[in-house]
């Protein structure tokens, strides 16, 4: 018996190339954060396998109490952006209250039928299949599939657009875990940001100017956006040793007994590890004390055996120093270009201090 036309067989078995679609989908939801690309994909592949016209995927409002159109097919798809359907209205509101699949083979027959979207949009809806998105018993969204060209949607279909449904709900599901991970992060980090500030005199504003003029040296030394994130970790956290400084337990922990200064970059270090969002920045914290001649610490490296953030970071410490000591304005910025280059060869890398020196013509933009 040949295989229907929709992407399943007899008794809804699914063909091979429905099933690769399916995988080759999977195999993307932790291969690319762009959500809206992946959203795409699966209503496109609704559309294709569904044999339908169009396809939207409508997710939850924070509140509960609503859809909206995070993705919708069609010309003019882009009206339906601004509009909301109460949970309990229409179809899809219907299907995302009773958490049940529905198949609309004519819509002018069903009452519910929302019929202000056809309007927004200039699109015709015939019939639809809608199915819920759910993830571990939360309501995330519904799908749907609109005018199918030939014949009505049937219960085979209705298990291929679940399957496609439960590929969207662990997208968006990844998405906003990441979303949220990264709003945690960044804030922690300007609180971690903020106890470096009190660890010692002059400290205020240090993390984040030193974060501030890494990244724009190494954007401008063609750092990846690896090395450039790697960066901004450093510049922020790379003295945070030094609230260990006044904590016997901290100290203790570390086996050591009186913290010197030569030893705050190796406490910063032992106090990050085992954090994997920021390891690319530990060897950059490590070192930013070394010297282009080797005559730094902790490991007297030389050269380009300094990490190149390390090098970067190192300069801007030393600029940075020259605020702590009162300087300001247009004099801060001409002693330290004078230093910078003063130092090339021996304190600092004369790449590094090369971009430094050109940033310093508009020095209010970048520190």
């Amino acid at each position: 018996m040949a295989e229907s036309k929709n992407g399943t067989g007899p008794g809804g078995k699914m063909d091979t190339v429905t099933a690769l679609e399916l995988f080759s989908i999977a195999g993307q939801l932790n291969s690319t954060l762009d959500l809206d690309f992946l959203l795409q994909r699966i209503g496109a592949a609704a559309e294709k396998m569904l044999d339908s016209d169009a396809s939207a995927i409508m997710l939850v409002t924070d509140d509960k109490k609503q859809l909206f159109f995070r993705v919708a097919s069609g010309e003019k798809a882009k009206a339906l952006k601004t509009m909301t359907l109460p949970i309990g209205k229409g179809i899809g509101g219907s299907v995302a209250l009773s958490r049940r699949p529905e198949i609309v083979n004519d819509t002018r027959k069903d009452p519910r039928f929302a019929g202000q979207f056809d309007k927004a949009s200039g699109f015709i809806t015939n019939s639809l299949l809608c199915v819920p998105m759910e993830f571990r018993g939360e309501l995330v969204g519904v799908v749907e599939v609109l005018n199918k060209r030939s014949g009505g949607y049937t219960m085979d279909d209705i298990g291929l657009l679940s399957s496609l449904a439960s590929l969207a709900s662990v997208a968006i599901t990844n998405t906003r875990i990441i979303q949220d991970q990264k709003n945690f992060f960044s804030h922690a980090l300007e609180l971690i940001g903020s106890v470096i500030e009190t660890a010692k005199p002059a400290m205020a504003g240090h993390p984040m100017r030193c974060a501030k003029l890494a990244c724009a040296i190494g954007r401008d030394m063609g750092v990846d956006e690896y090395g450039y994130r790697m960066l901004y970790y450093a510049g922020i956290l790379h003295d945070v040793g030094y609230i260990a400084f006044n904590n016997p337990s901290i100290l203790s922990e570390m086996g050591i007994i009186q913290a010197a200064e030569e030893l705050h970059p190796t406490m910063s270090v032992q106090m990050l590890g085992g954090i994997r969002m920021i390891e690319g920045a530990l060897p950059i914290i490590q070192h930013h004390h070394e010297r282009f001649d080797g005559q730094g610490f902790p490991g007297k490296l030389i050269g380009e055996a300094i990490p190149l953030g390390a090098r970067i970071l190192g300069l801007v410490e030393s600029m940075e120093e020259l605020r702590m000591v009162g300087l300001r304005g247009e004099d801060l910025y001409q002693r330290a270009v004078a230093e910078a280059k003063e130092g090339a060869g021996r304190s600092f890398d004369p790449k590094v201090v090369d971009v430094f020196v050109d940033l310093m013509q508009n020095p209010e933009s970048v520190w």
